[in-house]
């Protein structure tokens, strides 16, 4: 079996030791959402390999760790295009628009729900509420929060994804 360090740079190993830091020794596996997020930062996504090793070094069950991954839509467990569009579709999104806005990055990118474009360039995903129902509906493009969302300002943010 792999371990964390021949996965992972040296980097993204300190990363982890500093989340595992600050939680009492015995609780190192509280940082298992910021481990896996480390680690798909650095691979794109998150493979058997990769959770098996921080589950090894957490100090858990890899059950555990599949768990925490399965269970969020952050985590990847297939590969993503380079952008990955989140599509909050719950309720105050729902109410504001988000059939609208799905059914125009479909016409847009050729691509459905958990879709990558044959390019690899964007992953289309449905997520549930991001936190901004003020802003509905509303986008999460990689990082970035897109509020407020019309055809016209979904197509320019297609446009600035190189």
């Amino acid at each position: 079996m792999s371990t964390l360090q021949d996965i992972l740079s040296p980097e993204s190993v300190a990363d982890i030791d500093r989340w595992i830091a600050k939680y009492p020794a015995d609780q190192r596996q509280s940082a298992v959402m910021a481990a896996l997020r480390i680690a798909q930062e650095e691979k794109g996504w998150l493979t058997t390999e990769i959770m098996d090793a921080i589950a090894d070094y957490l100090g858990m069950p890899p059950i555990s760790v599949y768990e925490v991954a399965t269970f969020y839509s952050m985590y990847e467990l297939k590969p993503v295009g380079r952008h990955k569009i989140c599509v909050c579709t719950n309720v105050s999104c729902m109410l504001r628009g988000s059939e609208q806005v799905v059914a125009h990055l479909r016409e847009r990118l050729g691509i459905g729900l958990g879709e990558t474009t044959p390019d690899g360039k964007i992953t289309l995903k449905e997520v549930e509420c991001l936190g901004a129902c003020g802003g509905a509906p509303m986008f999460q493009v990689n990082k970035d929060y897109h509020e407020n969302l019309t055809p016209e300002k979904i197509d320019q943010v297609l446009a600035s994804l190189d």
